[in-house]
């Protein structure tokens, strides 16, 4: 067996290598202590390339290839030379890959998802060597996934010296599931230098009290601080010794280590967690507990008299659950009722059991309810700030939501809203986690506000197994969500209103644990409108300091998060009590735009895209021209205020006509073309630039899904020149085209019929008003729109 080497190579001896699951780096000499977390020694390889023969999978043929292995890829050329072209294949590795060794020694199989490769070496050296930088990869891949699942949250975790085969090294580590990891360091999460196997391994405290000092001074930092030792030893393996600094740090890895190995009869932790390890072996898996008794019939005194005989039955459930530890009590608690690590966590523990009292206690007055929002947030960013205490604060929920008499009877109203706010930002660590599905199981009735509250907690429960923790402190919002209205009600408990670029907006619900690409979804489905992803919209929040920005929003994001800390950013910036209820404004407008994108796109999307087309001309960051911006504001007045009517009215309301039209052209030319266009222009000649006389239209008319209208230019003295003419092509479906072929027609009809009077119509009106004139009821005409009908959706110009 090889060792790697370092810059401090020494001799190991032979017994000093692993039979565990960790790396054959050599670890330091027991009196070399002294040297920090990171290690050393050189960075195991994760990159390499070479000739490997390859086994083809239609064809079985063994061809060369020239194989690279970079950031975590495994792709293959034909040559050398080839690596600047697009390979010919990659084998992709995932943390589900594995390495076989196959028939002969220089071959192996890589096992993926999708099919098993067999590959070739040169020699059993070159071999070797894939073997090892493969294997580095996987582990990588396989560590990374570690601290990014939501049910892979560490139990315990924290710098150790981890001893075996008397040499001892300054690690990293952390307890996730069932299993102890170690790392170089802190930072250093990628690449674990191994692990154990807790599940029924011996973990006990080793009595070091006869061991001299002298031994452990050897160094420039001695060992004396780390007088605790905990020894781990896994089945068929030799123990593996932890040294630990202080007495408090020794007792939180002696009990999670416990925990972990599933020895829950072991008299480790507190009193609230030997309780909790006792209902564990009652109420948890009946398949652990084997009782020799076998009674056929036996009444409540029998079996309270073998309740004290026999070993196996030392408490039923109720009982148990009858402990004042773990019942309601108005004290305030002495000590916390979790193992903590310091002192100081166990000081803040006691503090945070008081805040919860006063929670749970004080009546809700609902003028003075920011004193219950205040009391909630103090204790819950406590919680995510020392996460050591999200296992605390769990343990005095339950325990003042639980009476003692009469039994099972549930706690105060407010303790379970407490709990109900606790369950939406994390859960605890096992066993822990248990103790609450089963405390909200024997509580959960759809008959009572209570039980109401629990059902609320169960289903919020598995929202937050499913979707991870959060990142902040539950919003005013939030909270006064929970306080003033049962949850239970409602599948999505909060909600909020999303605004669009055309004055609009739409109220959308969610839950502690709905992440903005949920939210999304569900606004898209209410809305008509495409995923992100194809139609290029996205969600925007203000700024909290007042300033003209927005941000945008990533999917992955909980909308809770962004809402309280949204509400945190202003209170900094704004100091004072009115400033409280100011709440997030969301925006829903597009961000990026593809020609791509315009297939399938919904009446919606177009229609709030040219919404902020038109916002970003009146700011100036979308440059046209002046004749274009008339366009599009004549476009948007269209479908923003109907169809344009001019003053057809007699001459004693003339006046009034023509003003109220004119007030009209003026509120559409402030809102919709911008401002450097409207300097130096007369009203008259902006009117002029969105009209068309009916003798200047040549020929208009349809083919397939396009319609063309074709206007010729009047000269000064009135009559149409014969050049130059403009053509006006749209994209319309085909009942659209008989619409406005007919509309086109019946008003042209009808303005022949009129001789007394020659307006000048806009754009608009030309095309789609009716006519309202007394002439056109005498002469019987029929238009097509009602008079009273504005048409909102985007016409002609």
């Amino acid at each position: 067996m090889s060792s790697m080497t370092s810059e401090s190579d020494y001799a190991i001896p032979p017994d000093a290598y692993s039979t565990d699951t960790e790396c054959s780096e050599p670890e330091q000499k027991l009196p070399k202590t002294c040297s920090s977390s990171s290690d050393n020694g050189k960075n195991e390889p994760l990159e390499k390339s070479g000739y490997l023969l390859k086994m083809g999978g239609k064809v079985k043929t063994w061809k060369r290839r020239w194989f690279v292995l970079k950031g975590g890829e495994l792709l293959y050329y034909k040559s050398p030379s080839d690596v600047i072209r697009k390979p010919q294949g990659q084998i992709e590795l995932s943390a589900s890959s594995s390495i076989v060794r196959g028939d002969g020694k220089q071959t192996i199989q890589m096992i993926t998802e999708k099919r098993v490769y067999y590959l070739t070496a040169d020699s059993p050296n070159i071999l070797e060597e894939w073997i090892r930088v493969l294997q580095n990869v996987l582990r990588v891949q396989a560590a990374s996934l570690l601290f990014t699942q939501p049910e892979a949250k560490p139990a315990m975790k924290g710098l150790l010296t981890k001893v075996k085969h008397g040499y001892s090294k300054r690690v990293w580590c952390a307890i996730i599931g069932k299993t102890l990891y170690y790392f170089r360091s802190q930072e250093d999460k990628q690449f674990p230098l191994g692990q154990i196997k807790l599940w029924e391994a011996r973990v006990e405290e080793v009595d070091r009290s006869c061991d001299s000092d002298e031994d452990y001074e050897t160094s420039g930092r001695s060992l004396l601080s780390t007088h605790y030792t905990i020894a781990v030893q896994p089945k068929e393996q030799g123990p593996t010794y932890l040294l630990i600094g202080s007495k408090h740090e020794k007792d939180t890895w002696l009990y999670h280590l416990t925990v972990a190995a599933g020895s829950t009869t072991v008299a480790v932790g507190t009193e609230f967690e030997q309780l909790v390890g006792k209902l564990l072996n009652v109420e948890g898996d009946p398949g652990k507990r084997v009782c020799v008794c076998v009674c056929v019939c036996v009444c409540a005194c029998v079996l309270l008299l073998l309740s004290s005989l026999c070993p196996c039955l030392p408490y039923t459930g109720s009982q148990i659950w009858r402990h004042p530890t773990l019942c309601c009590s108005k004290e305030g608690i002495t000590s916390p009722l979790t193992t903590l690590p310091s002192e100081a966590l166990q000081t803040e523990a006691i503090k945070l059991f008081k805040t919860c009292q006063l929670f749970i206690n004080v009546a809700i007055d609902t003028p003075a309810i920011d004193y219950h929002v205040s009391l909630a947030q103090s204790a819950l960013q406590v919680c995510l700030t020392h996460p050591e205490l999200q296992n605390e604060i769990y343990c005095q929920l339950i325990k003042q939501s639980h009476k003692r008499q009469p039994p099972d009877q549930a706690g105060p109203m407010q303790g379970w809203q407490l709990l109900a706010l606790c369950v939406g930002l994390f859960l605890p660590q096992h066993p822990f986690l248990w103790l609450l599905k089963l405390h909200l199981k024997r509580h959960g009735d759809s008959r009572t506000e209570i039980g109401k509250y629990v059902i609320y907690c169960q289903r919020c429960v598995e929202r937050t197994q499913q979707k991870g923790e959060r990142k902040a402190k539950p919003s005013r919002m939030e909270i006064l969500s929970i306080l003033l209205r049962n949850p239970y009600h409602l599948s999505l408990p909060f909600s909020i209103p999303v605004h669009f670029l055309n004055n609009t907006y739409q109220v959308v619900g969610f839950d502690a644990c709905t992440t903005v690409e949920e939210f999304l979804s569900t606004l898209n489905q209410d809305t008509g409108m495409r995923r992100p992803a194809q139609s290029g919209f996205a969600l925007f929040t203000d700024d909290p300091s007042g300033r003209d920005q927005e941000h945008c929003l990533q999917g992955s994001i909980k909308i809770c998060d962004i809402i309280s800390k949204w509400e945190q950013a202003s209170k900094e910036q704004h100091t004072g009590k009115s400033e409280s209820t100011r709440t997030v404004r969301l925006t829903y407008k597009n961000r990026l735009y593809f020609s791509v994108q315009a297939r399938g796109e919904t009446d919606r999307e177009r229609l709030l895209l040219m919404y902020q087309t038109s916002e970003e001309i009146l700011q100036g960051q979308f440059p046209v021209n002046k004749e274009l911006a008339l366009e599009m504001a004549a476009l948007l007045a269209q479908v923003e205020f109907g169809d344009f009517e001019r003053p057809f009215s007699t001459p004693a309301g003339q006046v009034t006509a023509q003003s109220k039209s004119s007030q009209s052209l003026k509120q559409v030319l402030e809102r919709f073309y911008p401002k450097q266009y409207r300097q130096g222009c007369s009203e008259d000649q902006l009117r002029l630039l969105v009209s068309y006389r009916p003798r200047n239209l040549m020929t208009f008319g349809g083919c397939r899904d396009d319609f063309m209208l074709v206007v010729g230019q009047s000269s000064s003295n009135g009559h149409p020149k014969d050049k130059p003419t403009e053509k006006l092509l749209f994209a319309m479906p085909k009942p659209k085209i008989l619409e406005m072929t007919l509309l086109i027609a019946s008003y042209i009809n009808s303005v022949h019929l009129q001789k007394a009077t020659a307006h000048h119509l806009s754009a608009p009106a030309l095309l789609s008003a009716p006519l309202t004139g007394p002439k056109s009821r005498e002469m019987g005409s029929q238009p097509l729109l009602s008079p009273n009908r504005p048409t909102k959706g985007p016409t002609l110009l």
